[in-house]
């Protein structure tokens, strides 16, 4: 039996996050994470001006989503996410790129970020890109049961800048 394949419409659109992306957005979080950020996690870093994209599809909806935190000499990656129904097709990596350009834009010498321990694909993809793990938070994540430690990575980007 042969099954037909309904392509996904392209091409995908990146954009600035906006408060009215946040329903969606909060649908493609809870269907990702046991414990996904609120809708108040995100109003807070829209307000706080962090750096904050959407990647959609006209058709579909939201494909992923990323929210990062500039400080000094660094850009902090706090939420990247792609939806399920999306994930294995790169985009997961595209994003983390369009994160990486907007710390070497600004001049930052590296990226930082916290992963689950238990998040494999996650953690195999950051060091596909280049990341390091460089500590351990322990009991970072809520759990189902307790909490769970949060791998630190960063990548080096004092190299990367021009």
């Amino acid at each position: 039996m042969n099954a037909l394949i309904t392509p996904r419409p392209w091409p995908l659109a990146r954009r600035p996050l906006q408060l009215g992306d946040l329903a969606a957005v909060a649908v493609v979080e809870a269907g990702a994470y046991g414990h996904p950020w609120s809708r108040g996690n995100f109003i807070d870093s829209l307000a706080a001006g962090y750096i904050a994209e959407l990647l959609e599809s006209p058709a579909e909806g939201v494909v992923g989503y990323f929210v990062a935190m500039p400080g000094v000499g660094e850009l902090h990656l706090l939420n990247i996410t792609v939806a399920r129904a999306w994930q294995g097709h790169g985009h997961g990596s595209a994003l983390l790129e369009v994160v990486q350009a907007h710390a070497t834009q600004r001049g930052l010498a590296s990226l930082w970020l916290e992963v689950r321990e238990s998040n494999h694909r996650a953690r195999a993809l950051y060091c596909r890109r280049g990341f390091a793990q460089v500590g351990l938070r322990r009991a970072y994540y809520p759990a189902a049961v307790g909490r769970e430690d949060a791998v630190v990575m960063s990548l080096d980007l004092s190299g990367a800048a021009a």
